[in-house]
């Protein structure tokens, strides 16, 4: 937080000039020291928001490697005349807690290729699949897996 105040009194002077940055260090410094004073907040926390925001630039740079890698995987399916098709519908239960992390992953799941998030209740799932082969380890996919350590982060906040 402290960085993001000295950006901000650098963006808002337009300039950086020894004066402008010796000031913006010192005003940076008294706002951080009045929100951890009166505002409950910490340099923890600040760790925590910086953890939290990797895993979700980790989490959307995986979901689209899983989405290129699934349009691979259905183009070869429809192309593949071989291929018997076996359209598919599962239920599975994530334990996540959050119900904002069960709603990122049911959209994760549509947003794949060949998968479908067909109903989501508590923290169970229907999931409408192309082909079976589609659905190995959807209980436990990388999604599943980065999320339950998001939510991880989000809970010692």
């Amino acid at each position: 937080m402290f960085l993001l105040f000295f950006l901000y009194w650098i963006i808002f002077n337009g300039q950086l000039t020894l004066e402008i940055g010796i000031i913006g260090l010192v005003v940076a410094g008294l706002l951080y020291a009045f929100l951890c004073k009166f505002m409950d907040y910490s340099f923890k926390k600040d760790l925590q928001i910086m953890q939290y925001a990797l895993f979700l630039f980790l989490y959307i740079f995986v979901l689209i490697w899983e989405i290129v890698k699934a349009n691979f995987a259905t183009i070869r399916m429809i192309f593949t005349s071989r291929y018997e098709r076996e359209p598919v519908l599962v239920t599975f239960h994530s334990h996540l807690k959050s119900p904002m992390m069960r709603v990122i992953l049911a959209n994760s799941i549509t947003l794949t290729p060949g998968t479908i998030t067909v109903s989501l209740e508590d923290d169970t799932f229907v999931v409408h699949a192309l082909d079976k082969d589609f659905t190995e380890g959807i209980e436990d996919s990388v999604f599943v897996r980065m999320l339950k350590k998001m939510e991880r982060i989000g809970e010692a906040k």
